[in-house]
C-alpha cells in the first residue's frame, strides 16, 4: 500500500486494491466479490453518514451566495490596531467560516484569497501572511461542523453530536494561541507586520456585524440544537442546509447558479469522501481476516500500564505518516489499526477523537506534502515560493506544541461540552 500511495495512486484505490488482493489470498475469490459487492453498500447506507452531504451543502450555500464574503473586512475593523492584527483578523475569520464550511482546506483557500492580498498590501512579511492562512485552514476540522469528527464517530461508534461538540473548545483554543503568537512576534519586531494607521469608528465596526449576521443564525441553528439534544447530528446538518437556503432567499443572493455550482461541489466532495471511506472499510475487512486487530490488541496490552508511551508513540506516527499523506487519508488508513490500541488502553475516544483530528489537521501545515501551504502557494502564485511558507509555518508549528501539551495534560478541554450534553 504504501508503494502504491508513493507513485501517487489515489488513496482510495490504495487501501481498495491492496485489501482485496490480500482478502483473495487469505480466503478465495468468493470472499472477494463478496465484500467487493456488500461492503460499500453497507458503508454508504448508513443513515448517520447522510451528516456529510449536508453539512457540506451547507457550507457550498453559505460560500457561493456571499454569506462568508464580509467576514474578514468585519474581522479587519475590529482588531487591525492589535500588533499583527490583520493577521489576528484572518484567524478570527477563519474560525467564524469554519463554522460553515467544515473543511480545512476550503478555508485556507478562502482566506488565502480574501486576506494574504490585504496583507502584502499592507507590507506585511510575506512568509508570514502567507503562512498564517495557511495555518488558520487547520480550524476548519475542529470547530464543527467537522467532517472528520463525522468519520471518526462512524468507524469508533461514538455519538457524533458529542464528537462535534468536543472540537469546539480546541478549535477556540487553536485560534487563540495562534493569535497570541502572532501578537507577541509582531510586538517584538513591528518590521513583519506594520502598523496600520486608519480611523475606524465605532459606528463602523457596528455596521459591519450586519453583513456577517448569517453565519451566527446559522451556528446558532446547528450547534444549538445539538447542544440542546433536540436533534441528532444527521437531523442538525439537515437544519444547517435548509437554514442557510432560507437566509440565501431572504438575503436575494440565491441563484440558479448559485444552487447549480453548491449541488455540484457538495456531490464531489461527498463522492471523493465515501470513496476513500469504501477503500478504509475493506481495508478493516482485510486486517480483521489477518487477526491484526488481536494481534494488536494483545500487542497493546504492553503498553497499558505507560500511557504516555503509547500516546508518544502515536505521536510520532502521526507526525511522521502526516508529512505524506493527506488529511482524510491518513484518518482512513490509521484508525483501523489504532482503535485496539485505545480501547485496550482503556483511553476515552472522544477525547482521542479531538487528539487525532488534530493530528490530521497539523498534517496540513507539514512540509513535505502540507496541503495548505501548496493551496496557499497556488493562491498567490509567484510572489511567495513554498520553503518561505513552510518556513514560516514552523512558528505555528510551534505553536502547536503548546497546544497539544494542553489538550494531553487536561483532557477537560475537550471534553466538558460533550459531558454536558448527557
Amino acid at each position: 500500500m504504501f508503494a502504491l500511495l508513493a507513485l501517487r495512486v489515489p488513496i482510495g484505490v490504495a487501501l481498495g486494491s491492496v485489501s482485496l488482493v490480500g482478502i483473495w489470498l487469505l480466503r478465495d475469490f468468493n470472499a472477494v466479490f463478496g465484500a467487493a459487492v456488500t461492503m460499500p453498500h453497507d458503508f454508504y447506507a448508513k443513515w448517520e453518514l447522510s451528516a456529510i452531504p449536508m453539512f457540506l451543502l451547507m457550507g457550498a450555500i453559505a460560500y457561493h451566495t456571499g454569506m462568508t464574503r464580509g467576514l474578514f473586512y468585519c474581522a479587519r475593523l475590529w482588531l487591525s490596531a492589535l500588533p499583527g492584527g490583520l493577521a489576528v483578523a484572518t484567524n478570527m475569520a477563519a474560525a467564524l467560516f469554519s463554522a460553515v464550511s467544515g473543511s480545512s482546506v476550503a478555508t485556507a483557500a478562502t482566506m488565502g484569497r480574501i486576506a494574504v492580498p490585504e496583507m502584502l498590501r499592507h507590507g506585511y512579511q510575506p512568509g508570514l501572511a502567507c503562512a498564517v492562512a495557511a495555518a488558520s485552514g487547520t480550524i476548519g476540522s475542529l470547530i464543527p461542523p467537522g467532517i472528520l469528527f463525522v468519520l471518526y464517530g462512524m468507524f469508533t461508534a461514538q455519538p457524533i453530536g458529542e464528537l462535534l461538540m468536543a472540537g469546539i473548545i480546541p478549535g477556540l483554543l487553536t485560534v487563540f494561541v495562534y493569535s497570541l503568537m502572532v501578537v507577541v512576534r509582531c510586538k517584538l519586531n513591528p518590521s513583519l507586520a506594520p502598523p496600520i494607521v486608519e480611523h475606524v469608528t465605532w459606528a463602523q465596526r457596528f455596521e459591519s456585524l450586519r453583513a456577517i449576521w448569517p453565519l451566527p443564525v446559522l451556528i446558532f441553528a446547528v450547534m444549538g440544537v445539538l447542544y440542546a439534544g433536540l436533534a441528532t447530528a444527521t437531523e442538525a446538518a439537515a437544519l444547517g442546509a435548509a437554514v442557510s437556503f432560507v437566509i440565501a432567499a431572504v438575503r436575494r443572493t440565491l441563484t440558479l447558479r448559485s444552487i447549480r455550482s453548491s449541488i455540484h461541489e457538495t456531490l464531489h466532495g461527498t463522492a471523493m469522501i465515501f470513496f476513500i471511506g469504501v477503500g478504509a472499510i475493506l481495508f478493516t475487512r482485510f486486517l480483521a481476516l489477518a487477526g491484526v486487530p488481536q494481534y494488536m490488541s494483545s500487542l497493546a496490552s504492553h503498553f497499558t500500564d505507560n500511557v504516555v508511551l503509547l500516546l508518544v508513540a502515536v505521536t510520532v506516527i502521526y507526525l511522521l505518516l502526516g508529512m505524506f499523506l493527506d488529511g482524510l487519508g491518513l484518518l482512513m488508513l490509521t484508525l483501523p489499526v489504532f482503535l485496539p490500541f485505545f480501547q485496550a488502553a482503556g483511553l476515552d475516544l472522544i477525547w482521542m477523537g479531538v487528539i487525532i483530528v488534530k493530528y490530521v489537521e497539523i498534517s496540513l501545515i507539514t512540509p513535505p506534502v502540507g496541503l495548505n501551504a501548496f493551496v496557499i502557494k497556488g493562491v498567490v502564485g509567484d510572489k511567495v515560493t513554498l520553503s518561505t511558507i513552510f518556513r514560516a509555518l514552523n512558528w505555528f508549528m510551534a505553536a502547536e506544541v503548546v497546544i497539544m501539551a494542553l489538550l494531553f495534560a487536561f483532557p477537560e478541554i475537550s471534553l466538558f461540552l460533550p459531558k454536558q450534553m448527557r
